[in-house]
């Protein structure tokens, strides 16, 4: 079994917080790992899921159930489908204060979120769980399987790519058929629904225009952003907002665009195999989308992620804010001979930066007299991230 690097801080919490919830994508692993959680006191576990219709019948009285069970560590699988039940947890965590009550997994972000901290407020923890990230899987030559199948498990385990691929594109069309077509309601088409989850495959790594997306499905742009929260809140997109303190530049202030999962990506923009990711003009895009990811996944959020680019070209496609507030200007090449452009060294005068790297799949660690450093993906987040995160 691969081990989850978010484990620890989970069963830290576990021995402190009466809830602790585990929140990401479908199919990230939450029911796996949460079943193998070495419980505290060494609880009795007593796991429900309420997508199953048995399990939904015992908490149609949940007070009255859960009581039965207050010794155990309950785990409840996709709990925003029963928002009705974080007021009662409130109450029998209240009734009975102690560590490792529930454990509530969840797909949904703003519903979980939402409710649970209404009703849960210092009473739970929260964690994120996400794909396989790289250093969770890293060995040698497993950098290209991971980044063109991702690592939502199923996928990322699969016996050969081609198997991979099939599990990715029925994945994007239940996902698509089934959770957001339920949270949209009768106003949902599925088959548009799954036109704009690909015409967004186009913005990969580009900043989001609605009004070319209002018009092209024919919806208005209130609507186009209300579906990209959605996708957002189900761990499956990501908003990258520019920086635009004032520092006597004209600045871009529309975010960017990104799938986080670069097999599900790949999937949407139907790149068949690697051969085709790798000869298709969407590559760049593709591995800026995964580096951001990979970094995201082991820094969380003791950073703020965002992009520079002004009028007159001059850009960065990740600039970190640290935990000690100084900046990291991060750009993404998938040449492992990259050619620095005058608007990286432009930006750099402009936000002068504590640390500056150009981040490649394979090259070697080299720092140039310029103060830049040319680095591979898996040395940065084993060598450098942490030292900049310190």
């Amino acid at each position: 079994m691969i081990y989850r690097s978010v484990t620890k801080s989970i069963l830290d919490d576990l021995a402190f917080f009466p809830v602790v919830a585990i929140v990401g994508p479908r199919q990230a692993g939450k029911t796996t790992l949460a079943k193998t959680l070495d419980v505290p006191e060494k609880k009795q576990v007593l796991y429900l899921d309420l997508e199953w219709e048995e399990d939904r019948a015992k908490l149609a009285d949940a007070g009255t159930y859960l009581l039965q069970h207050e010794d155990k560590c309950v785990i409840i699988d996709e709990v925003q489908i029963m928002p009705q039940i974080f007021p009662i947890l409130r109450s029998l965590v209240d009734r009975k204060r102690e560590s490792a009550r529930f454990i509530l997994l969840g797909s949904a972000s703003p519903e979980l979120l939402r409710n649970s901290a209404e009703s849960l407020a210092g009473r739970i923890a929260y964690h994120e769980l996400s794909p396989f990230s790289l250093i969770e899987v890293a060995k040698e030559n497993i950098l290209r399987q991971h980044w063109y199948r991702g690592g939502f498990p199923d996928a990322f385990l699969a016996p050969d790519d081609e198997r991979a691929r099939a599990w990715l594109t029925q994945f994007s069309t239940t996902f698509v058929e089934r959770d957001l077509v339920q949270v949209i309601g009768k106003e949902a088409n599925a088959a548009n629904m799954l036109r704009f989850v690909r015409m967004l495959g186009h913005y990969q790594g580009k900043m989001l225009n609605i009004s070319e997306l209002s018009n092209s499905l024919n919806l208005a742009s209130q609507t186009i952003n209300r579906y990209l929260d959605l996708l957002e809140g189900s761990f499956l997109t990501r908003r990258l907002e520019p920086y635009f303190e004032n520092i006597g530049k004209r600045l871009t202030k529309t975010p960017k665009f990104y799938y986080r999962d670069a097999g599900f990506y790949h999937a949407v923009a139907r790149l068949r195999d690697r051969e085709d990711l790798y000869a298709s003009p969407a590559v760049g895009a593709s591995w800026e989308g995964y580096v951001i990811e990979q970094i995201y996944q082991m820094a969380g959020k003791s950073c703020e992620y965002l992009f520079y680019r002004t009028q007159n070209g001059a850009e960065v496609d990740l600039l970190l804010l640290t935990p000690r507030s100084e900046k990291v200007c991060i750009e993404i090449k998938y040449s492992n001979a990259p050619n620095i452009s005058r608007g990286f060294y432009s930006s750099l005068e402009d936000l002068k930066p504590k640390h500056s790297y150009i981040i490649t799949p394979d090259s070697e660690r080299v720092v140039r007299s310029d103060g830049i450093t040319i680095i591979n993906i898996i040395d940065f987040l084993n060598d450098e991230l942490p030292k900049i995160l310190a």
